[in-house]
């Protein structure tokens, strides 16, 4: 992906290889006071590769807030071409239990106590999805930035020249609830219409069934939710890509009705865990200034800062971040289909683009 005017790396590539490739033997000790940060995961979004430049920086600013950081970008092919084109085009289940097994057979993630995990857009509930059906190494806190919780109502545009979103978004128009649609494309499998809900309920491959909404439940997936010890979920204040963006706080919106998560029957019976996680102050709802994203360094200081490190760290801290906090920095993770560019708001603000993210 293109990097925008005046990017800096923040580490090389040569040091984020060396933290990758450290011997598992001495990383991680019996000990309470062990300060050898948990690895972080990192899982991308729609249109987005494990090995673009934006990916990278992410990696290497985890790394400079606890260093000494095994950071992750989880993939699905090894190529960055396959690996963005299997963002659009796959069996989400299937890739899922790919990257539980990559995770589980990591010469040096299999042998952490636990690991964090990071998810934009998509990859957030893909990573709740592995929390839920795997979790080996098992997930201390999971953070996730626009990621589409209760899913879209509605696709997203396309740039002029991604024809890869473009067919992907063309066939998904025509029938998002055939059983090839929901096998091979990936948008389709978190795509959840009110109006549709029956047909949801019957043939979703992805969403219904991480998030317990059928008749019979998986409590092993309330088990480990509740086991985290922080979730924390992002919501773009002016997010425009991700429809309906309060989907970012598991709300669930029927028209100009918006439900609130505690108010919701996956709550309030507790289909997922989510009640008791927040009864022990696990769950935590924050905003994020600006489009679908546009991430700060600020704001990705602040959540790596406190929701990561070593195993036995002080736990993160649950007030909301104020909306009008910005920083010095932005990572632009995507244009959510928009063909301009977005422009620049600060004197000296420097912008990474991770990819058309959803």
């Amino acid at each position: 992906m293109a990097i925008k005017n005046h990017l800096r790396l923040l580490f090389t590539a040569g040091s984020l290889l060396a933290t990758t490739l450290a011997s598992p033997v001495s990383r991680f000790e019996d000990d309470d006071d062990d300060d050898t940060p948990l690895p972080v995961v990192i899982w991308h979004g729609l249109g987005d590769a494990y090995n673009a430049d934006g990916m990278r920086q992410v990696a290497a600013l985890v790394e400079s807030i606890n260093p000494g950081t095994l950071v992750y970008p989880i993939r699905i092919e090894d190529a960055g071409n396959r690996d963005r084109y299997d963002s659009f085009v796959g069996n989400v289940t299937e890739q899922l239990a790919k990257v539980c097994a990559d995770i589980a057979a990591h010469p040096i993630l299999s042998t952490a106590p636990a690991i964090d995990a990071v998810g934009f857009s998509q990859g957030g509930q893909f990573l709740r999805g592995y929390v839920e059906r795997c979790n080996n190494p098992p997930v201390r806190s999971l953070v996730t930035f626009g990621s589409q919780h209760n899913g879209i109502t509605a696709f997203r545009e396309c740039e002029t020249n991604d024809w890869i979103c473009r067919f992907a978004m063309a066939v998904l128009g025509t029938n998002p609830w055939s059983p090839t649609v929901q096998a091979k494309l990936v948008p389709a499998q978190y795509f959840r219409d009110p109006d549709q809900y029956d047909k949801y309920l019957e043939h979703s491959n992805f969403l219904a069934d991480i998030n317990n909404e059928r008749s019979i439940k998986n409590e092993a997936y309330k088990k480990n939710i509740a086991k985290l010890e922080n979730f924390v979920m992002y919501m773009f204040d002016e997010d425009t890509t991700v429809v309906p963006k309060e989907t970012s706080w598991f709300e669930d919106v029927n028209g100009t009705e918006v439900t609130p998560l505690r108010a919701r029957k996956l709550y309030s019976e507790d289909w997922l865990g989510l009640r008791e996680l927040d009864r022990k102050g696990g769950l935590k709802f924050r905003t994020a200034p600006g489009d679908h994203m546009q991430l700060s360094d600020e704001l990705l200081t602040e959540a790596f800062g406190d929701f990561f490190g070593p195993l036995n760290r002080h736990k993160g801290r649950s007030d909301p971040r104020p909306a009008s906090s910005v920083g010095d920095e932005e990572f632009d993770m995507g244009s959510g289909g928009r063909s301009e560019p977005r422009p620049a708001s600060r004197g000296g603000e420097v912008e990474f683009d991770m990819g058309n993210d959803l």
